[in-house]
Protein backbone atom coordinates (compact mmCIF):
# COMPACT_ATOMS: atom_id res chain seq x y z
CA UNK A 1 0.00 0.00 0.00
CA UNK A 2 1.38 3.50 -0.70
CA UNK A 3 1.02 6.44 2.18
CA UNK A 4 1.09 9.84 1.20
CA UNK A 5 4.50 11.13 2.33
CA UNK A 6 4.15 12.50 5.96
CA UNK A 7 4.46 16.45 5.59
CA UNK A 8 1.08 15.39 3.85
CA UNK A 9 0.24 14.40 7.24
CA UNK A 10 -2.44 16.88 9.55
CA UNK A 11 0.31 18.91 11.29
CA UNK A 12 -1.33 18.54 14.91
CA UNK A 13 -3.16 16.19 17.22
CA UNK A 14 -6.83 16.70 16.20
CA UNK A 15 -9.17 17.11 19.52
CA UNK A 16 -12.54 15.80 19.64
CA UNK A 17 -14.15 18.82 17.52
CA UNK A 18 -12.42 18.28 14.68
CA UNK A 19 -12.31 13.95 14.57
CA UNK A 20 -16.83 14.98 14.75
CA UNK A 21 -16.50 17.01 11.68
CA UNK A 22 -14.14 15.46 9.74
CA UNK A 23 -16.78 12.51 10.41
CA UNK A 24 -19.54 14.52 9.44
CA UNK A 25 -17.63 15.21 6.09
CA UNK A 26 -17.13 11.44 5.19
CA UNK A 27 -20.09 10.82 6.38
CA UNK A 28 -21.95 13.30 3.64
CA UNK A 29 -18.84 12.03 1.00
CA UNK A 30 -20.40 8.27 1.74
CA UNK A 31 -23.35 8.43 -0.24
CA UNK A 32 -22.75 8.08 -4.01
CA UNK A 33 -24.82 10.76 -5.42
CA UNK A 34 -23.21 13.23 -3.27
CA UNK A 35 -19.71 12.29 -3.97
CA UNK A 36 -20.96 12.04 -7.56
CA UNK A 37 -22.46 15.42 -7.46
CA UNK A 38 -19.11 16.83 -5.44
CA UNK A 39 -17.08 15.39 -8.21
CA UNK A 40 -18.54 16.74 -10.68
CA UNK A 41 -17.92 20.15 -8.95
CA UNK A 42 -14.43 19.48 -9.23
CA UNK A 43 -14.60 20.43 -12.89
CA UNK A 44 -16.30 23.89 -11.50
CA UNK A 45 -19.30 25.15 -11.15
CA UNK A 46 -22.88 24.10 -12.74
CA UNK A 47 -26.05 24.29 -11.69
CA UNK A 48 -28.73 21.69 -11.03
CA UNK A 49 -29.77 20.91 -14.60
CA UNK A 50 -26.20 19.85 -15.27
CA UNK A 51 -25.56 18.50 -12.27
CA UNK A 52 -28.59 16.04 -12.55
CA UNK A 53 -27.16 15.09 -15.84
CA UNK A 54 -23.93 14.43 -14.34
CA UNK A 55 -25.55 11.94 -11.82
CA UNK A 56 -28.49 10.92 -13.65
CA UNK A 57 -30.87 10.52 -10.29
CA UNK A 58 -33.84 12.35 -10.48
CA UNK A 59 -34.05 16.25 -10.14
CA UNK A 60 -35.15 16.47 -6.82
CA UNK A 61 -32.85 14.02 -5.39
CA UNK A 62 -30.42 15.75 -6.78
CA UNK A 63 -31.82 19.14 -5.43
CA UNK A 64 -32.29 17.43 -1.71
CA UNK A 65 -28.46 16.47 -1.51
CA UNK A 66 -27.33 19.69 -2.82
CA UNK A 67 -29.29 21.63 0.17
CA UNK A 68 -27.63 18.49 2.01
CA UNK A 69 -24.32 19.30 0.80
CA UNK A 70 -25.20 23.72 1.10
CA UNK A 71 -26.37 23.31 4.51
CA UNK A 72 -23.07 21.49 5.99
CA UNK A 73 -20.79 24.13 4.20
CA UNK A 74 -19.32 21.52 1.63
CA UNK A 75 -20.92 23.79 -1.55
CA UNK A 76 -21.44 27.00 -2.31
CA UNK A 77 -24.31 28.87 -4.44
CA UNK A 78 -24.64 31.76 -6.34
CA UNK A 79 -27.90 32.78 -8.65
CA UNK A 80 -27.56 34.15 -12.02
CA UNK A 81 -31.12 35.33 -12.85
CA UNK A 82 -33.49 32.41 -11.80
CA UNK A 83 -30.59 29.35 -11.52
CA UNK A 84 -28.94 28.82 -8.38
CA UNK A 85 -24.68 27.58 -9.35
CA UNK A 86 -23.44 25.69 -7.05
CA UNK A 87 -19.62 25.47 -6.37
CA UNK A 88 -17.05 23.66 -4.39
CA UNK A 89 -16.25 25.97 -0.80
CA UNK A 90 -12.53 24.84 -1.44
CA UNK A 91 -9.80 23.15 -2.57
CA UNK A 92 -9.47 20.84 0.42
CA UNK A 93 -12.72 19.32 -0.51
CA UNK A 94 -11.84 18.54 -3.70
CA UNK A 95 -8.56 16.96 -2.83
CA UNK A 96 -10.23 14.33 -0.59
CA UNK A 97 -12.82 13.51 -3.39
CA UNK A 98 -10.16 12.78 -5.38
CA UNK A 99 -8.25 10.87 -2.72
CA UNK A 100 -11.32 8.85 -2.04
CA UNK A 101 -11.56 7.80 -5.69
CA UNK A 102 -7.96 7.48 -5.74
CA UNK A 103 -8.56 4.81 -3.28
CA UNK A 104 -11.27 3.17 -4.98
CA UNK A 105 -8.65 3.54 -8.34
CA UNK A 106 -5.99 1.42 -6.22
CA UNK A 107 -8.36 -1.29 -4.51
CA UNK A 108 -10.22 -1.74 -8.08
CA UNK A 109 -6.40 -2.45 -9.25
CA UNK A 110 -5.58 -4.57 -6.30
CA UNK A 111 -8.42 -7.19 -7.06
CA UNK A 112 -7.60 -10.29 -8.90
CA UNK A 113 -8.43 -10.42 -12.90
CA UNK A 114 -11.15 -13.01 -13.80
CA UNK A 115 -11.79 -14.65 -17.04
Amino acid sequence: MHLSPADDAHPRTPGEEQFALAAEVLALLGDRTRLTLLHALTGGQADVSTLTEACGAARPAVSQHLARLRLAGLVSTRKEGRRVVYALRDGHLRRLVDEALNVADHRLGDRPLHD
